[in-house]
């Protein structure tokens, strides 16, 4: 095959994609017709954790979609929602010492996620996702919570965002 018939091949299948879907370099696909997206305040359903948590994670999962996507944020008549509800918030021992006590614990939150698309229905889903980070058992875990709590929330997320918006 010579060279110019590759390159027509690929900027024919580069510009039936882009009909199809808005693409941007960060890999996400949103149907373009979709303009707005909406997330509601996510409800923290755990006892013991901390009570920025819920507000936390709606923030950050607001300012990822804003800064990777052409979307703009309203509740009045979104072509995207984010209903979310944080279900597991729990602190285990991974590891055990010689004298049987824990020296690695493991900070989990689980969040469950329903996502509607009214320009893509086909894609919508309610799904948990979990992440962990994990913490030495010497350590105060009030003095680490809020790290640890990052550092998780970054990691749900991208993954929250990747099965909304990646086709891949």
């Amino acid at each position: 095959m010579n060279c110019s018939l590759k390159y027509l091949i690929i900027l024919s299948l580069f510009i039936f994609n882009l009909g199809c879907s808005i693409y941007s370099f960060t890999g996400s696909s949103i149907p373009k017709n979709a303009k707005v997206v909406y997330i509601e305040e996510v409800i923290n359903n755990t006892p013991l954790s901390n009570p920025e948590l819920s507000n936390l994670f709606t923030e950050k999962l607001n300012n990822y979609i804003l800064k990777n996507t052409n979307l703009k944020t309203s509740n009045e008549n979104p072509d995207i929602t984010f209903k979310g509800q944080i279900t597991k918030y729990d602190i285990n021992p991974i590891s055990i010492n010689s004298q049987n006590n824990a020296s690695q614990n493991r900070l989990s939150i689980e969040i469950k996620i329903e996502y509607y698309n009214k320009e893509d229905s086909l894609n919508n889903f309610n799904k948990n996702f979990t992440n962990y980070a994990d913490f030495n058992s010497s350590d105060n875990f009030l003095d680490i919570e809020s790290e640890l709590n990052e550092q998780i929330i970054d990691k749900l997320v991208e993954d929250i965002f990747l099965a909304s918006f990646s086709n891949w």
